[in-house]
């Protein structure tokens, strides 16, 4: 396991799969970052060279918001729509879908466990 931005990225895949370990790091960005650093795509984490792995993390270090910073500058984001009053912030706000999505039947992953409601005896 090689260690990079303080996350464990498996030896035995490619770089560009590796790197997608890392939160606020997809397939793009980490072709990007290889192809900056001169390492190829298709080279697996265990054949880099220390000198190879020290430029990666550089790269990432220096030019990517990852992990902590970018899941609390989310959390930031998220509580500024909710601060604002937006629709977008009270949708958050009631655990519901944000993204227009349609809430009769779905929506059970915002929602959670249905909640029964008994009817009324007559």
């Amino acid at each position: 396991m090689a260690r990079i931005a303080g996350v464990d990225i498996p030896n035995n895949k490619r770089g560009v799969i590796s790197l997608t370990y890392i939160f606020g790091i997809g397939k793009s960005s980490a072709a990007i970052i290889l192809a900056e650093a001169g390492v190829s795509e298709d080279k697996k984490v265990q054949d880099w060279t220390d000198e190879e792995s020290q430029k990666i993390r550089e790269l990432i270090t220096e030019g990517h918001k990852i992990e902590g910073e970018l899941k609390s500058e989310i959390q930031l984001n998220i509580k500024r729509l909710m601060d604002i009053g937006c629709y977008r912030g009270l949708r958050h706000r009631r655990g519901l879908p944000v993204r227009g999505q349609h809430t009769k039947n779905n929506s059970r992953t915002r929602k959670g466990k249905r909640k029964t409601v008994a009817n009324k005896k007559k």
